[in-house]
């Protein structure tokens, strides 16, 4: 079967707003109704079968054996055998279709949950953590694959089952009907009863899930500090004390669940009982016969069947239902920075970048304290912009409201005279590149991380780029070349190696506007002079904004900004900050006492 991989959003971010939770579980069947469709039409035809066994048993005891009509009989055996042949081919379909059906409703719900995690700000990944994010996508879905596909087909069949096996019953033996009839309430009442619990049971255990995850995640992508500091039995403790939650948690749903299937077992297992003691006195008064009493008694069979099957339903549905719930918690956080809707589609930008009375703050509440207060900055068209100052006074803040990574609490910033909340956020970033001091690369080759930077890139654009980084000599050096695994995070390369790879990305996007955040301040000064003559060519005729540490390598921008705590203190060229003996001239002169001492 050809698997679907151009898929858009099931149900739109909209709809988790307004509509209910049970029709938006609803909605993702709608792309599955052919299957669907099968699935039911086929327990529909397993469910018939199976009520018509008893009822055929009935008759060829009563009818063909006590008149030795014994080739009818057999007639009806090897009828009853193709019947059953039937059912397991209708089984067969129910359990491999309808899986295939639960399989697409959970990556449809993957799909829609991944692509709305991607439109969310950096705002919403500084509060939730990685694992808690992959306990939701991954494990907590795949649970409601099982309850995707078992939960219409269980409710039908059993609907249908108990209805047919009810009719047969009064068919049979009103008295003894009735008799179990009356008996359950019992039943039902018990159900409803455990049923809650069993659901805040199972919420417990996807939130203690969610925990373990986390703590696994930051354990493992943390593996070699801890190693390094020889804390691994601190680790060790803390997953411990994350897995003692979780298994607590499971245990007090098990505790729920093994009330719920004991005390079930016992009701049903009772409820033969006393059909068969009732029935026993119904044919001891001549109201009922032995071979009546064994169809009445096959049929108490089929009757319990759907209720067991509902009972195993009620933990399948919490189960599933709790994550599903969790999935639309997530699918209702509404993005903090969308397009308008008349933002502006561009193709490049000239690159004047202009900050007017700008202030921001990581919090979001009124009295918070502000990280930028009311700053004005104009980065020039085509020239390189250098940002220096103290740690901690907002430099990388600033630079990432300008891709609007967050939206400014009050003022304007623009970009060629126009505020950058009227452009779509795409054609936005698209124009502009960023290198990090802490480059991130996926964990696959080096030719797939630099066509990062433009996808559509052919492998001959992917060589120029990396020409242009100072890196194809160092590649072709490797004995796969451009197919070269960098494993997690590029852990097999070099930082000057990321760091180039990171450069060949950006010179592959083409950008408008650069911006170099600390992009060499964790490097030696040869790997250094590599990276800074690679940036040179790739700024070239760019508008870039360098934040930098080392003053050194910022002399020649055309304006350096000294920002701290309290704003801008003092901007111009390199020669003219010197002379003015001001606040560069000390942080220099502080470097360069660092360096010689």
């Amino acid at each position: 079967m050809k698997i679907n991989t151009e898929l858009s959003n099931t149900v739109s971010p909209q709809d988790f707003h307004r509509k209910k939770q049970l029709t938006l579980f609803a909605a993702y069947y709608r792309p599955e109704m052919k299957l669907f469709a099968l699935d039911m039409s086929c327990a529909f035809f397993v469910a018939l079968i199976e009520l018509s066994y008893p009822m055929i048993t009935r008759y060829i005891l009563s009818e063909f054996l006590p008149d030795k009509q014994y080739a009818k009989f057999f007639v009806f055996i090897v009828i009853m055998l193709l019947g059953f042949l039937m059912r397991a081919g209708l089984q067969f379909v129910v359990t491999y279709w309808g899986h295939i059906m639960g399989a697409n409703i959970e990556m449809r719900m993957r799909y829609d949950l991944f692509t709305h995690i991607q439109t969310l700000s950096y705002r919403f990944f500084n509060s939730n953590r990685t694992g808690q994010l992959m306990s939701r996508i991954l494990p907590e879905l795949f649970e409601i694959t099982e309850l995707a596909h078992h939960g219409p087909e269980d409710l039908f069949i059993s609907f249908l089952t108990l209805i047919g096996a009810a009719i047969a019953l009064f068919f049979i033996s009103p008295k003894l009907a009735i008799l179990v009839l009356l008996l359950m309430p019992f039943l039902i009442v018990f159900t409803m009863w455990l049923r809650k619990r069993m659901g805040r049971a199972s919420r417990r255990v996807k939130e203690s899930t969610a925990v373990i995850n986390t703590e696994l995640e930051s354990c493992l992508s943390g593996i070699r500090i801890s190693t390094a500091f020889a804390n691994e039995a601190s680790q060790a403790n803390k997953f411990q004390t994350s897995s003692a939650q979780y298994r607590q948690a499971r245990a007090g749903f098990y505790k729920i669940m093994a009330t719920f299937f004991s005390g079930m077992e016992f009701m049903i297992g009772g409820l033969g009982v006393v059909a068969i003691g009732y029935g026993g006195y119904l044919i001891m008064r001549n109201e009922m016969d032995v071979v009546d009493l064994i169809a009445f008694t096959l049929y108490i069979g089929i009757f319990t069947t759907p209720i067991r099957k509902l009972t195993t339903f009620t933990e399948l549905y919490q189960a599933g239902m709790s994550g599903f719930q969790r999935f639309v918690e997530l699918m209702k956080e509404v993005p903090d920075i969308v397009d308008d809707a008349d933002a502006i589609a561009v193709s490049s930008f000239d690159g004047d970048i202009e900050f007017m009375n700008v202030s921001f703050s990581y919090n979001d509440e009124e009295n918070a304290e502000n990280v930028l207060e009311n700053l004005n900055l104009h980065i020039r068209q085509g020239r390189t912009t250098a940002i220096v100052g103290p740690s901690g006074s907002g430099k990388t803040t600033l630079c990432h409201l300008i891709p609007r990574f967050y939206d400014v609490r009050s003022g304007v910033i623009s970009i060629d005279g126009i505020d950058v909340k009227r452009y779509e956020l795409a054609s936005l970033r698209k124009n502009i590149g960023i290198v990090q001091q802490d480059v991130f690369l996926f964990a696959g080759n080096i030719r797939e991380n630099i066509r990062f930077g433009r996808l559509s890139a052919q492998d001959d654009d992917v060589e120029a780029a990396a020409k242009q980084a100072d890196l194809h000599d160092f590649i072709m050096t490797l004995p796969e070349g451009y197919d070269t695994i960098v494993g997690e995070r590029g852990v097999r390369l070099s930082g000057g190696q990321k760091q180039r790879i990171s450069i060949a990305r950006v010179i592959l996007k083409d950008p408008s506007i650069l911006i170099l955040d600390e992009a060499t301040s964790a490097l030696d000064n040869e790997t250094e002079k590599r990276i800074q003559s690679a940036i040179a060519r790739l700024s070239v005729g760019r508008t870039c904004v360098v934040i930098a540490h080392r003053l050194t390598t910022i002399r020649g921008a055309d304006c350096i900004v000294y920002l701290d705590e309290k704003g801008i203190r003092e901007q111009g060229d390199h020669e003219s900050l010197m002379a003015a003996s001001g606040y560069y001239y000390h942080l220099y002169a502080s470097m360069l006492e660092h360096r010689t001492s």
